[in-house]
């Protein structure tokens, strides 16, 4: 008895460890994007990765300022001013001779450059050096004596790798820079939402209507509509992309927001499935004894039916919500104008109109699309888990 309570128990607890570990790694990618939201843009890249944003410091002249990491120096180098560039960089020790620099060309012919060393770095395996960048640096700074430059409004610094000290240090400021960054986000979000509450209407109450028509109404070839409505879902989307697209521009509505929502108050076959099979648990006795007392067949519906299937719709207006607030390919093929552009599809179009990707400011708008449909399912849990498991107790 004790050996099959002990297996029974080391089974469970074998499933309970499968489930944390396969949720775990289903929510590193959310964790991830978070983080690089809060990250500077030289750390998204980084290699090796890091997982919590941090702030680096090194102390110039007496002075500890606020860098961002460059490459490492691991051999004797010098800090050379180049006057025909009127900049400064860095050069191994044993490509300088004599005041010039000397450098092979493609034809392995020798060119010497004329410089000036201001610093020398000893720099090795052991004990490397690490150029590090100066943050927020507005003006280009004049050119100093010592192992620093500055070109562009960009100055740099050459110090002891063991020196420079690491933070942990969040940049909330992203989300707020993200959000200017996107220049029409209000209305992306604004958009987003109208599209989100017309869908939501239109799909629980057309839903709700074939439902009860397919569950409750007895009529000649019910069984058979039906099936002919589930063959729908096998159906995908690209088969039908092209005719309804040839529909609504024919209707002229293509450039605005009607062929994302009118469709919704057609209803669709799997959210009718749930909700007849919901509608079927409900005992056929409420409906005879609401008809015996002279309800109509829509009053049974409105106030006897719906507020039974409460769970039921607020699974299937969870359901539309999410797949409405992340929708890329419908506002893709119908939108034109950017002003009427959703949050999926502008997210898009800022990482696209950039010759090169602010990841971080990319990640903080991500984060603030992704929060609401969260927060939505985290107080909705409970009705949402009601709603899947009540669907399915009469087939």
């Amino acid at each position: 008895m004790f050996l099959i309570r002990l297996k029974q128990f080391l089974f469970k607890l074998m499933v309970y460890a499968l489930l944390l570990g396969g949720s775990a790694l289903f929510i590193i990618p959310l964790i991830w994007m978070m983080s690089t939201a809060l990250k500077p843009i030289e750390q998204t890249m980084s290699m090796p990765p890091s997982w919590l944003p941090y702030q680096l410091y090194a102390r110039v002249d007496g002075n500890r300022i606020k860098v961002t990491r460059g490459e490492l120096v691991e051999q004797p180098s010098y800090v050379v001013f180049d006057e025909r560039l009127g900049m400064d960089y860095i050069v191994s020790q044993a490509s300088v001779s004599e005041g010039q620099l000397i450098q092979r060309s493609a034809d392995d012919e020798e060119i010497r450059i004329p410089v000036t060393v201001r610093a020398e770095i000893p720099g090795s395996e052991e004990k490397p050096w690490m150029r590090v960048i100066a943050e927020a640096t507005a003006e280009p700074a004049a050119h100093e004596e010592g192992a620093s430059a500055a070109r562009y409004g960009v100055t740099w610094h050459v110090v002891p790798a063991a020196e420079v000290e690491r933070e942990i240090s969040f940049r909330w400021e992203n989300f707020g820079k993200a959000v200017r960054a996107m220049k029409y986000f209000p209305a992306y979000l604004r958009n987003t939402l109208i599209l989100c509450l017309l869908t939501v209407i239109g799909t629980v109450s057309s839903s709700a209507i074939a439902a009860y028509g397919f569950s409750r109404i007895p009529w000649r070839g019910r069984n058979k509509v039906f099936l002919v409505a589930l063959a729908t879902m096998m159906i995908p989307f690209p088969v039908v992309m092209v005719p309804i697209y040839s529909m609504f521009r024919a209707l002229g509505w293509i450039g605005t927001l009607r062929p994302l929502w009118v469709g919704s108050f057609c209803a669709g076959a799997f959210n009718v499935f749930l909700l007849r099979q919901f509608f079927m648990t409900i005992p056929k006795d409420l409906s005879d004894a609401a008809r015996i007392d002279g309800c109509s067949e829509f009053r049974i519906f409105w106030q006897i039916m719906l507020p039974l299937c409460r769970p039921s719709l607020m699974v299937v207006g969870l359901f539309q919500f999410m797949g409405t607030w992340n929708d890329f390919l419908g506002p893709l093929i119908y939108l034109t104008n950017q002003k009427d552009f959703t949050l999926a599809l502008g997210l898009q179009f800022f990482q696209s109109q950039h010759g090169g990707t602010e990841w971080h400011y990319l990640m903080a708008a991500s984060t603030l699309v992704g929060i609401p449909i969260i927060i939505l399912f985290f107080f909705t849990q409970k009705t949402f888990i009601e709603g899947i498991s009540m669907t399915g107790i009469k087939g």
